[in-house]
């Protein structure tokens, strides 16, 4: 079973990370097995939510968007079945709609932290909606601002926060609540057999990623600001994005640390196993 982190203690797990020169990785994990292996790879900490839930599934990560299961409840009982009980020594974080207006977030929290987590993040979130139903969304009091506002309640409780932002703005109002790690998101990740075909390139994720950073580390220079999401696909595209930011801390990989290499793994195990021939005395 996975010990319980303060938030002083990732943090400082974290700062070691950095100053001995190594990216911090954050892996998401929609399955018990992808979360044990991805400790074993030397994961910095494991996210677990409904959208990796999905993705594990075969399915598209995006299906966590709509109304067809609840994802805080999903969350937490991904990680009290199938995450927290074969993790070790690696801090386990719940992945929450902070806009969901059916549940008391406050009191919602203190069962996430009973249940072994050591820290959140908002996902699903709101930041990645556009258009005219995210404006129906904020008008109707279904707000980013809702998911600050949880980020600030798991601060006050001592949880380790993390924030998916898409703008420098959300960034600073994740780090006025108190955000430990700012993840600059480029969208939807491409790859694979259900990864995104119009996707940030790696050039306007530097931008992105840079203009956040340059809002964060004036601010609150010690927060860590991290990637997700476009066409950062391999550890190659993550040594790209690295060496054209300035302030970059690492990375964040959902259908990269899991359905990818599974995807790539099971066929090529399967076609290997195919491939043999049956000896002409049994034919």
């Amino acid at each position: 079973m996975v010990k319980k982190f303060t938030r002083q203690e990732i943090i400082a797990r974290f700062k070691t990370e950095i100053e001995q020169g190594h990216a911090i990785f954050d892996a998401f994990a929609g399955t018990g097995i992808s979360a044990k292996f991805a400790e074993a790879g030397g994961a910095d900490m494991i996210t677990t939510h409904i959208l990796a839930r999905f993705r594990m599934a075969g399915l598209s990560s995006m299906a966590g968007y709509l109304s067809i299961a609840d994802a805080n409840a999903v969350t937490l009982e991904l990680g009290k079945r199938d995450i927290i009980p074969v993790i070790k020594n690696t801090p386990v974080m719940a992945g929450l709609l902070g806009a969901d207006p059916t549940r008391n977030m406050d009191t919602f929290l203190d069962e996430i932290i009973a249940a072994g987590f050591s820290g959140i993040l908002n996902c699903p979130t709101l930041a990645l909606i556009d258009g005219n139903f995210r404006r129906t969304l904020e008008e109707t009091g279904v707000t980013y601002n809702k998911e600050v506002e949880m980020i600030g309640i798991a601060h006050e409780k001592g949880l380790y926060t993390k924030a998916f932002c898409t703008s420098p703005e959300e960034a600073q109002k994740m780090l006025e609540a108190g955000c430990d790690n700012i993840i600059a998101h480029g969208g939807n990740t491409s790859g694979g057999s259900i990864g995104s075909k119009t996707v940030s390139s790696l050039d306007d994720m530097v931008s992105l990623i840079q203009s956040i950073i340059d809002r964060v580390k004036k601010k609150k220079p010690e927060t860590i600001v991290t990637c997700h999401g476009g066409a950062a696909e391999t550890p190659k595209d993550i040594n790209y994005l690295l060496d054209k930011v300035k302030g970059l801390d690492g990375y964040v990989g959902g259908s990269t640390a899991e359905r990818i290499p599974v995807e790539k793994s099971i066929t090529e195990a399967v076609r290997g196993f195919k491939s043999i021939a049956l000896p002409e005395k049994t034919r």
